[in-house]
């Protein structure tokens, strides 16, 4: 794969982040890996979700930060943290959470993912003043595998809304610095 490159998103991403979110979702979740939602539940999720508007509102989040990867200009990934809002007894608003991290098909398995984890990590450690969290599908074991190799493990479970769906989540916690773990 070409260079990637990787910079902070800004309001001018909102279109690109919208329409890239929306169809990594459907690649991963609907094409990838079956999961029935009902279609009025799907719609409703993916506007809700990621609608031009929507991206514009979360990308000015205070605490929170925006990366995209590009190549050639042309993104093919993003990650987005942020305060905490997973549900766990022991997670805070002031501990950092990774709440997305997408990369788009044609880019899956390049190592855009890892980079753009590397760069999130670095901030969340940066903005947390305590575990560092993530919450994941239960059936995507690849996202599981590449977050328990950056130390996180299993805190719990949940139920991720998809309009009325719901899906199960695990919670995931990573307490300390790694360092030179994240590459």
């Amino acid at each position: 794969m070409t260079d990637v490159t990787i910079r902070p998103a800004t309001d001018a991403d909102a279109r690109a982040l919208a329409d890239l979110g929306r169809q990594t979702f459907i690649d991963t979740f609907v094409a990838g890996f079956g999961i029935p939602y009902p279609a009025d539940d799907l719609t409703a999720f993916l506007d809700a979700s990621f609608s031009e508007q929507t991206l514009l509102t979360k990308l000015k989040e205070p605490g929170a930060a925006w990366w995209i990867a590009e190549v050639e200009g042309r993104p093919v990934g993003f990650a987005n943290v942020g305060p905490n809002t997973l549900p766990h007894p022991d997670a805070r608003p002031s501990h950092a959470e990774l709440r997305r991290l997408y990369v788009s098909k044609a880019a899956q398995g390049r190592g855009v993912g890892t980079r753009l984890l590397a760069v999130a990590l670095e901030w969340m450690e940066a903005h947390s003043d305590g575990p560092l969290w993530i919450g994941v599908w239960s059936g995507n074991l690849k996202a599981q595998k590449l977050y328990a190799a950056h130390g996180f493990e299993k805190a719990g479970e949940y139920q991720y809304p998809v309009g009325q769906w719901l899906d199960d989540e695990f919670i995931l916690r990573r307490d300390g610095r790694l360092g030179a773990t994240v590459a």
